[in-house]
């Protein structure tokens, strides 16, 4: 008898013990519990692509300032290269679809490679949209950098050099072409 009652206390304890400690954790925030929040400059929502710009954030680190800024630049423009030619091959393969081009694995090849020549010139003309330098105690210095491009500049390059090419120029229908541009940024937010 006296074992089951020791049983029966020692459960019930832990019962109670473990519904405490369950209904504690409630009310604890991120940093009780170890947690530290990361401030990371140039980011967020602010820094994020919408229907109007391509945005693209990134990071460098180097014991040297001005390194680590063109880290930072290079990171960033390499992720803003990544979106934009994701994003004009979705907008080309779209647009070559809906159209009525007899040869469109040609077009859509001839559209994907004068997006990567465009995207690459535009790039060098890159805004920069927010610029942070931190110093770590170990005398490190981070970069944070955000960069960013017109949306309606880059369809304008893109409409430019698919208008020089006269196997498309005679079936290619910029406002069709734009509309579809547009719908695609639209959906950035």
């Amino acid at each position: 008898m006296k074992l089951r009652i020791s049983v029966f206390a020692a459960s019930t304890a832990a019962l109670v013990f473990a519904l405490a400690s369950c209904n504690s954790n409630k009310g604890v925030t991120p940093k009780q519990a170890g947690e530290i929040e990361i401030l990371e400059y140039c980011g967020g929502e602010e820094y994020k692509s919408d229907k109007n710009t391509f945005r693209a954030s990134a990071t460098g680190q180097s014991m040297s300032r001005e390194t680590a800024k063109k880290i930072a630049r290079s990171n960033a423009e390499a992720k803003l290269a990544r979106s934009i030619n994701a994003t004009v091959q979705i907008v080309s393969d779209n647009y070559v679809n809906s159209t009525k081009f007899n040869n469109k694995e040609e077009v859509t090849e001839t559209f994907n490679d004068m997006a990567k020549t465009v995207v690459d010139q535009m790039l060098s003309g890159a805004i920069t949209a927010c610029d942070r330098l931190t110093q770590k105690t170990d005398g490190t210095y981070v970069s944070y950098m955000s960069v960013e491009l017109s949306a309606s500049e880059l369809v304008s390059k893109y409409n430019e050099r698919l208008s020089q090419d006269e196997r498309i120029k005679a079936e290619y229908n910029y406002e069709k072409f734009k509309e579809t541009f547009e719908a695609e940024m639209a959906k950035q937010r």
